[in-house]
């Protein structure tokens, strides 16, 4: 009965971060469905192996829907023995995106109680944390993987965190499963910066050790993680082996090329190049939107103030109100460095004003290694803006260069700066500070933080860079004039000032209540109270401005978010196996053809690398030739009246052919640059690697020789070859040996790459049955570690309950 009593304030917490959840994203409780344009593009990519799945029972390893073809292993795959999976989807019994909302909450309030801070401040601490901007926006946009993962940080940390204070069986346990969780929301950039910080956690850790002569103590609780970190990646394996096997030969992985499609030289790497890498670098003036929302006027798409200088200004030009309005929404509020931000990395002026309060009421390690989180984080977020730092991480830290978009970094200083508030917030409340310490550190943060406010205010235009200009703002004066620009110019400095005087009043507001606490005019919940009512109003005010009610549609539209139009109905009456390309939208960035058709093009993050060669240096131009031999049969183009059009392409090679030459390449350079204007009906070219399996060295032309595709799957390819004497076969299907296997008659045969993406394979004479499956091992090896694992992670912890039940018998009888 004690327990339960216990219990009953943290089953109340979980009440209110239910209720919190679905009242933010309230649509849901009607059936609506958040409109979120990455997961359209998702589902339009994992259409066919979804129907697969229903119709047989089955699952395939391979679409053919996108990219000429790829593996399903970052789209969705579901794999054996994945019970991890099913823990995970017990924890997000609620709707999408309520689920990662809630699990924000309720991870980092298990982060709070495992340091012992109060239970009132941790609920306090996960509104802070879910109610983030940045955690918020990236819901809205579809970013569902990357909040999945941050979801989960909280817990990692906690695991750890417990297993260093001595409680090694449910540390181990904790760290065990919530990494194990960790691994599977799939976003392995999130999990990289969260070794980051685990990197900064453990240097804290191992310091205080050392100064504390508790070296043993300190390793014995890194070596029983890391048989949770083994144990956690076993559990994963199968997901984690695919994803490595085909990253290798995806856009993420080592190149062979050494040019460029302008002929230019190329560097050759096993990662992304340097401007691929920071295209997305925070400025470092554009730090500060952690503390003013519009300090660099917002988001991209966010519209200017209807009732300001630009308005006035289009309507001196000659547009009509309406008409200005309408302008306005497409004119760049948003004034900083980056291509697109879809909404700033609002932290909260209160989080803020909290955190350095923190900095005068923590001590030890907790404060340095929040601190050098923070430091390390913000510069290289800033990417491009800090060369030197960044450079070094590209070239020297393993795994760096893997991963675009360097501002996401920042999501390590969205959960480090709740962590430091709340524990200073603690400290205040805390008994052993005196009152004059409190006091002092409540000036003091008080002073720095709504200081740096008034100093924006009062010297704004004295400040370097705080102009107000956007890159684009020469091209505007070059369309609409010098006085339209400056009019912007205005606006932006409109909302940067109403929204510093908003963050500076949160501050004060803050500080009177903490005072009239340190003046006992307050009592500590009613503080409490006070404060989580400013901090919600505070972040969901901004949220609010980026996703809210208005983005939710009827669930069928994201169920089925793209409807067929006359040209889709016209390809789909056609029951053949081909191609189609979509050039109504950047094919290569677009999941819409996917959905209804085996497409060339697709919509993914990390694309087949020599497809998305293909594209840089021949479909880009238009090449009909490279249509031709991936079996494009159908190019959707624009009508003279703008709608969408079916060309049947009549030059199309099938499915596959017998070609009579072969062109030998040298290196990875010439086999790509010898598909220009190569007849590639009869004429075939193979990397030099291949040569011992051309048997052929002169192929005798059989005009009766026929082979033709007479079953198809998508893991499952049968043809049907006739001829007179041996052919050499090219197949227009991708090259990926790492699972599909070729048999002739049902033995097994070997089959080569041709054409830089293209199968090739060398037929007998005679009727043959040509069969290609898609069996990949890396399927069946990581389901076997993953049930390994499972059973180990069983038997320590039955083991270790065990092994300390006993222990406290033994001191219970003495």
């Amino acid at each position: 009965m004690q327990q339960l009593k216990g219990f009953l304030p943290h089953l109340i917490v979980l009440v209110l971060f239910l209720v919190a959840s679905l009242a933010y994203f309230n649509p849901v409780l009607q059936g609506k469905k958040i409109y979120q344009s990455d997961i359209v593009q998702y589902t339009g990519m994992a259409k066919q192996q979804n129907d697969f799945r229903e119709a047989t029972g089955e699952e395939t390893y391979w679409t053919n829907s996108a990219f000429g073809g790829m593996p399903t292993y970052q789209l969705g795959a579901k794999y054996p023995y994945n019970y991890i999976k099913k823990l995970d989807l017990t924890l997000r019994f609620l709707p999408r995106p309520a689920d990662y909302l809630f699990l924000y909450f309720i991870s980092i309030y298990i982060l709070f109680l495992v340091l012992k801070v109060d239970y009132r401040l941790a609920f306090l601490g996960a509104l802070a944390f879910g109610f983030s901007t940045y955690l918020i926006i990236i819901l809205g946009v579809g970013h569902n993987a990357k909040a999945h993962a941050i979801a989960y940080m909280p817990l990692v940390l906690s695991g750890i965190i417990l297993t260093f204070r001595g409680k090694y069986l449910w540390g181990f346990l904790l760290t065990t499963v919530a990494l194990a969780l960790e691994l599977v929301a799939n976003h392995f950039q999130m999990t990289y910066y969260l070794m980051l910080l685990v990197l900064c956690l453990g240097v804290a850790y191992l310091i205080d050790a050392y100064r504390k002569k508790l070296l043993p103590h300190f390793f014995k609780s890194v070596a029983i993680m890391l048989l949770g970190v083994f144990i956690a990646l076993g559990l994963n394996a199968t997901n984690i082996l695919a994803t490595k096997e085909y990253a290798d030969t995806s856009t993420r992985g080592k190149s062979e090329l050494t040019i460029s499609p302008d002929g230019s030289e190329k560097k050759s790497g096993d990662g992304l190049s340097y401007e691929y890498i920071t295209e997305y670098s925070y400025g470092r003036l554009e730090t500060f939107n952690l503390f003013i929302p519009r300090f660099m006027g917002g988001g991209s798409s966010e519209p200017l103030p209807d009732n300001g200088e630009t308005l006035d200004e289009l309507m001196k030009l000659g547009a009509s109100p309406q008409e200005a309005r309408e302008i306005l929404k497409q004119l760049p509020v948003y004034w900083g460095d980056q291509p697109i931000v879809a909404a700033p990395a609002y932290i909260g002026a209160i989080m803020i004003f909290l955190a350095v309060l923190a900095l005068f009421l923590v001590k030890g390690r907790l404060k340095w290694w929040i601190l050098s989180a923070f430091i390390l984080s913000l510069l290289l977020s800033w990417g491009k803006n800090f060369h030197f730092l960044t450079q070094f991480f590209i070239d020297y830290i393993p795994l760096y260069d893997k991963f675009r978009a360097v501002s996401s970094i920042q999501v390590i200083i969205e959960l480090v700066i709740p962590i430091l508030a709340i524990v200073g917030l603690h400290q205040y409340f805390n008994d052993f500070v005196s009152p004059e310490k409190r006091k002092k550190a409540l000036l003091w943060a008080t002073g720095i933080v709504g200081g740096l406010a008034v100093v924006f205010l009062l010297f704004k235009s004295a400040i370097p860079g705080l102009d107000f200009a956007s890159p684009y703002d020469q091209e505007l004066r070059d369309q609409l004039g010098t006085p339209l620009v400056e009019a912007i110019r205005e606006d932006r400095a409109s909302l940067f000032i109403t929204d510093t005087i908003r963050s500076l009043a949160f501050v004060l507001l803050a500080a009177a209540v903490l005072w009239f606490f340190l003046k006992d005019k307050l009592k500590q919940n009613t503080v409490i109270a006070l404060l989580a009512l400013l901090i919600v109003v505070d972040l969901v005010g901004v949220d609010w401005r980026y996703v809210n009610n208005d983005d939710f549609v009827n669930a069928r539209i994201m169920d089925q978010p793209f409807q067929k139009s006359p040209a889709d109905l016209q390809i789909l009456e056609d029951d053949g196996y081909f191609r189609v390309y979509d050039i109504t939208t950047n094919p290569f960035s677009s999941g819409r053809a996917s959905y209804f058709h085996n497409a060339l093009g697709g919509y993914h993050a990390a694309k087949p690398g020599r497809v998305q060669d293909l594209d840089d240096f021949y479909l880009a131009e238009g090449d009909i030739g490279i249509l031709n031999m991936m079996n494009v049969r159908y190019i959707i183009g624009q009508s003279p009246n703008g709608g969408p059009v079916a060309q049947r392409n009549p030059f199309a090679n099938g499915n596959a052919w017998f070609v009579e030459n072969i062109l030998l390449a040298e290196n990875a350079n010439e086999e790509l640059l010898l598909l220009d204007s190569l007849d590639t009906k009869r004429t075939v070219v193979v990397h030099k690697e291949f040569q011992d399996k051309l048997p052929l060295e002169n192929i005798v032309r059989d005009s009766t020789a026929t082979i033709d595709l007479t079953q198809y799957k998508p893991n499952h390819l049968v043809y049907e070859s006739s001829s007179t004497s041996p052919q050499l076969a090219v197949f227009s299907e991708v090259y990926y040996p790492k699972g599909w296997n070729a048999y002739i008659d049902g033995q097994p045969a070997e089959y080569i790459r041709a054409n830089y993406v293209l199968r090739a394979m060398p037929v007998p004479a005679g009727n043959h049955k040509i069969e290609f499956k898609f069996e990949p091992t890396v399927i069946k090896t990581g389901g076997t570690i993953a049930l390994v694992s499972f059973v180990i992670l069983l038997v320590v912890l039955f083991g270790g309950l065990w092994y300390k039940r006993r222990q406290e018998s033994k001191v219970a009888e003495e």
